[in-house]
């Protein structure tokens, strides 16, 4: 019996990620990944990024959701910027995998030491959704017993603006979604736009820790579904070549039909010269919750192409080493 109801909510989930999601949106970002959630964090800082995630839930059911994500973006010129993000998310039967290809470009009001920056991206993104039918456990004549797909394309438009130590993005995700008909779902709506708002601020340079509150705002225009995401990340530099810094996140929806979501998400992140790692554990909370085992995430990440660091700017500008 708890394995049919494990099997039904993740085939309910699987439908509702499918319908209303693209590239799904977690905590990534905050594991110096805000590229991940706003193109116009392209070749934002001075150094090139290469990120790895590994994403895994539901640890010890089969067939959990699970998402690997590998991306990397970089200045070409003193203004332009280019990034690309490959992924593979997979939940239960349904599976997606994708590349998003972008284009930024940066404008600097004031000069090199002292940042009044303002930034525009574009993403370009192709996906590939499957539904694997081989394995369902009693066959349906009206259903395919093999496994259907479908492609489509999409976009993604952002806007950044930097101030010296404070921070903003702007993006609407899923601006061109084209038609999807994945296992006759012809019910489905093509309106995925999503649109999300980040703002921070970088507080104790120089003291022995520094502190980076943040919030993000999410809105699904088809439910009318708002987030919100409240954050605090701190660092302290351990000697000259390592710095070691820790998150902890809390996000909760606005849906006044539906129980309110509720997640809380500590991480734990080293610097290491050029070298970064870091280690996300996501909870749920409060009256109903669907799993106790938590969401873990592992991320690798390498700095390529550093220059040197601006006098004033948050750490997603300055890379420390």
């Amino acid at each position: 019996m708890k394995n049919i109801l494990v099997f039904l909510f993740m085939l309910l989930t699987s439908s509702f990620i499918s319908a209303q999601e693209t590239f799904p949106i977690y905590s990534d970002y905050l594991s110096d990944n805000v590229y991940l959630v706003h193109p116009a964090a392209a070749g934002i800082g001075n150094c090139g990024k290469i990120r790895l995630t590994y994403r895994q839930q539901w640890v010890g059911i089969e067939d959990a959701p699970s998402l690997q994500t590998l991306s990397f973006h970089t200045r070409i010129t003193e203004k332009m910027a280019v990034g690309a993000i490959a992924f593979n998310d997979e939940n239960g039967y349904h599976a997606q995998q994708g590349f998003l290809a972008t284009y930024a470009y940066h404008i600097n009001f004031w000069n090199e030491a002292a940042i009044n920056q303002l930034s525009f991206g574009l993403s370009f993104m192709y996906s590939q959704n499957s539904v694997n039918q081989r394995d369902f456990g009693i066959p349906d004549p009206s259903i395919s017993q093999g496994i259907e797909s479908t492609g489509y394309y999409n976009a993604d438009f952002s806007v950044g603006y930097h101030f010296m130590d404070s921070f903003s993005y702007f993006t609407v995700k899923n601006l061109l979604l084209t038609p999807r008909d994945l296992v006759n779902n012809s019910f489905e709506s093509d309106n995925l736009r999503r649109y999300l708002l980040t703002f921070g601020y970088y507080l104790g340079r120089g003291k022995k820790f520094q502190f980076e509150p943040s919030v993000m705002l999410q809105y699904i225009e088809y439910t009318g579904e708002a987030f919100m995401d409240l954050n605090v990340k701190a660092y302290r530099n351990i000697g000259t070549k390592s710095q070691i810094w820790a998150v902890l996140s809390y996000r909760q929806n606005f849906d006044s039909n539906i129980e309110n979501f509720k997640m809380i998400t500590p991480i734990l992140g080293i610097n290491y010269k050029r070298f970064m790692f870091s280690y996300t554990y996501s909870s749920q909370i409060g009256d109903i919750v669907f799993s106790n085992s938590g969401h873990h995430q592992v991320t690798l990440g390498f700095n390529v192409f550093c220059k040197k660091p601006r006098a004033t700017a948050c750490p997603n500008l300055n890379s420390t080493f």
